[in-house]
């Protein structure tokens, strides 16, 4: 069904005729150079005065190689240089020792997220309070898991409802903010009251560029939804930063259904998609998290988006 965010398209869906593609590829990470060694220095050759001494200093030389042999296999470790040489050692056979952490790849990559939270955008004329809602049937995308429209019809559009996610990954408060969006807050809180997310997983991670995770189709390819769609409520003021919660769609106008993204850094993306709420700090902290592990690129759309290497599965989520 929907797709989330590239920087001017966040959908991200498989190619088809109704449904948005990733647009701009993300830059791959250098690869880093093996360590070498030189071969040794040969000794100068001696002269034939000094052949005796020579020969003598050659025997005791082998009295001693022979003993500090012996010592090096008694006292393994006797021969090896310090933990720098140690790593430059390894680095130079001929098969490069592999990533076994997702923390080694965050310390070769870092992720660098911004500090600072992005101001929740504001309308700059409020909205009748109560707005009809409307939530037809959608028909184009894929259905894996049918849930009920909220009621049509006339629907607050000012206060807040606060959210609790419990992941796999940790928790994320959300403020839903109907203010902003009075149809999708409604259409998310009826979903998260129906169970509609429990046991859903967040299918794709960025994290360059576009710096979010997408989440909230039970498809977990991005092309599932509910079974209908909402409408669009944006405005031209509409900007996304960290602390952001938006709704993913496709190219076309008014087909978000359940799929949304949350922003923990930056997001260079035109006012299309709709804003309806932000994330608590602590929330941002697990995004944070999420986001250092790593994306799986190989299971991506091939843009530098992929699911995230923490796997973070919604378990529950708690309104009020």
């Amino acid at each position: 069904m929907s797709q989330p965010p590239q920087p001017g398209e966040p959908e991200g869906q498989a190619p088809d005729p109704g449904a948005p593609q990733y647009q701009q590829p993300y830059p791959q990470q250098p690869y880093q150079q093996q360590g070498w060694y030189g071969a040794p220095q040969q000794p100068p050759p001696s002269s034939n005065k000094t052949v005796l001494w020579v020969g003598l200093g050659a025997l005791g030389l082998v009295v001693i190689v022979a003993v500090v042999a012996i010592t090096g296999f008694v006292a393994p470790g006797f021969f090896l240089p310090d933990s720098k040489d140690t790593s430059a050692a390894v680095s130079s056979s001929s098969s490069p020792a592999p990533t076994s952490s997702s923390e080694e790849t965050t310390t070769q990559s870092p992720v660098q997220i911004p500090a600072g939270r992005a101001e929740l955008p504001k309308r700059t004329a409020p909205l009748a309070d109560p707005t009809d809602c409307a939530y037809p049937a959608d028909s184009t995308g894929s259905v894996p898991k049918k849930a009920n429209p909220p009621a049509a019809g006339p629907t607050p559009a000012s206060g807040t409802s606060e959210v609790t996610v419990k992941t796999t990954a940790g928790d994320i408060g959300l403020t839903l903010d109907r203010g902003l969006a009075p149809c999708t807050v409604a259409s998310f809180l009826s979903l998260a009251q129906q169970g509609y997310f429990d046991g859903t997983s967040c299918h794709r991670l960025g994290t360059s560029g576009l710096q979010m995770l997408q989440c909230g189709d039970p498809e977990g390819s991005g092309m599932g939804g509910p079974g209908y769609t909402i409408p669009d409520e944006v405005f031209p003021q509409i900007k996304y930063g960290r602390g952001i919660l938006a709704m993913a769609k496709r190219q076309a106008p008014n087909s978000g259904g359940s799929q949304f993204f949350m922003v923990y850094g930056e997001a260079e993306l035109p006012p299309e998609y709709t804003v309806f709420g932000s994330i608590s700090d602590a929330g941002l902290q697990t995004l944070d998290k999420v986001a250092r592990g790593g994306v799986d690129d190989s299971k991506g759309p091939g843009d530098g988006t992929g699911p995230p290497r923490i796997p973070v599965t919604f378990q529950s989520i708690a309104v009020g």
